[in-house]
């Protein structure tokens, strides 16, 4: 193998910087130091049609709607590079760096004048997301890791979803900006990635806990924080026990994460000085039987959100009524593939996300924000070889208040993905 210095290694991080945590293919050196890379490019074309109440747009965009986008998937295209150092006392080192780039215009043309005024193809911005940059040290005590990474509750969930890798449900109310959704706030919460300190066990006969410690985020518009009091010094907590094997023909995927975070409450509010906090569950199962694969996953807690785990009174969502009490939240996915033949899977899965009115609420028939976000999508894959991917999905989406008013969505998209 072709000798590398540590030198070497860095310029060329410092060049390309990015990367997941199993590399395509590496580039190392008899003093024990190498250099992997891996990533994918993703784009798919996606048509959107909406009919419905605009009260209840949310995330689909307004009724009459009718757009075409060329675009990245749930997943933007990745660029990462992976770097271990020599084994030490039987202690493992690695660094990760990772870029995440859309394809499209971001269709915001806002402030821009002469040529670029109104003409999004002009307008690029943003194109790169930096998401992961961390350190693991891995031996016989398990896994530390430091830095960002994707968190822990309902990680599980959108990794289990089929249209991780795919569309799901595209959002056009930024025009052509961003990811489309998958399931998003359509079965699962987007768990986010955040700076954060893990430990992970090792593997107990198919058993492994995690428990993360991250910076706390603003639960609700109520809580503590910049815009008000600039009070936020409780971490957040989340921790994931999974269970994993495999059988004859098979295999099993358990898992159950948590978090917990609490926030003291402004001084200017309704209840003030009380706490508020999000504490949630998120289970799931993944069993594959032979060509047939199941999976069943969910969510259920308070403070949560309804489309980012805690995403505070974001789209057009609020976490807390007007009395000061806090909304519960929870939602579901199931799906099922068929691997039809070795090149061919198909595939389809059902989610929603709810929100509940509080007790008070209910009781004097308050508020009409968003009750429900459902989607189904079908799904038929064809992999050309072992990586190059083509996908068609149709997407059925819609969303209902509280006062009963909807906002349906029918999508197609088409695109194919390539991993190293």
């Amino acid at each position: 193998m072709k000798k590398i210095s540590i030198g070497a290694l860095l310029v060329a991080l410092v060049v390309v910087l990015a990367g997941p945590a199993q590399a395509a293919f590496t580039v190392g050196g008899e003093n024990g130091w190498s250099l992997g890379t891996d990533g994918i490019v993703n784009i798919f074309g996606a048509y959107q049609t909406n009919s419905g109440s605009n009260a209840a747009a949310g995330l689909l965009g307004v009724t009459g709607d009718q757009k075409f986008g060329v675009r990245v998937g749930l997943l933007p295209s990745i660029i990462a590079f992976n770097v271990k150092a020599p084994t030490t006392a039987g202690v493992d080192s690695n660094m990760r760096a990772a870029m995440y780039f859309n394809v499209q215009n971001s269709g915001n043309a806002g402030g821009q004048t002469g040529l670029n005024a109104g003409n999004y193809h002009y307008d690029t911005d943003p194109n790169i997301d930096f998401r992961e940059f961390f350190y693991t040290a891995k031996g016989k005590f398990g896994e530390f890791l430091a830095g960002r990474a994707l968190n822990l509750f309902q990680g599980q969930n959108i990794l289990n979803d089929m249209t991780l890798f795919t569309a799901g449900v595209v959002d056009m109310t930024a025009v052509r900006g961003g990811t489309s959704l998958g399931h998003i706030g359509y079965g699962y919460l987007y768990c986010n990635f955040g700076p954060q300190f893990r430990y992970t066990t090792p593997d107990m006969g198919g058993v492994k806990f995690a428990l993360e410690v991250g910076e706390p985020y603003q639960i609700s518009s109520a809580s503590s924080g910049v815009s008000n009091d600039g009070k936020q010094n409780v971490p957040r907590l989340e921790a994931e026990l999974s269970y994993a094997t495999t059988f004859k023909g098979g295999s099993v995927h358990a898992w159950l994460s948590g978090i917990e975070q609490t926030a003291t409450r402004a001084t200017t509010v309704v209840r003030p000085r009380g706490s508020d906090i999000s504490l949630g569950v998120a289970p799931g199962l993944n069993v594959q039987f032979g060509p047939v694969g199941i999976m069943g996953s969910g969510y259920y807690g308070t403070g949560l959100g309804m489309v980012s785990t805690q995403d505070g009174d974001a789209f057009t969502q609020s976490t807390n009524d007007i009395f000061g009490n806090q909304r519960t939240f929870w939602g579901f996915l199931a799906q099922t593939t068929f691997q039809a033949t070795d090149a061919i899977r198909l595939a389809v899965n059902y989610g929603a996300n709810r929100s509940d009115r509080t007790a008070r609420e209910g009781q004097l028939h308050l508020y009409s924000g968003m009750k429900s976000q459902e989607a189904a999508v079908f799904q038929v894959n064809y992999n050309l070889n072992k990586f190059t991917q083509f996908t068609l999905e149709y997407i059925w989406a819609q969303n209902v208040l509280q006062a009963g008013d909807k906002m349906r969505s029918n999508q197609a998209a088409l695109g194919t993905v390539f991993f190293w």
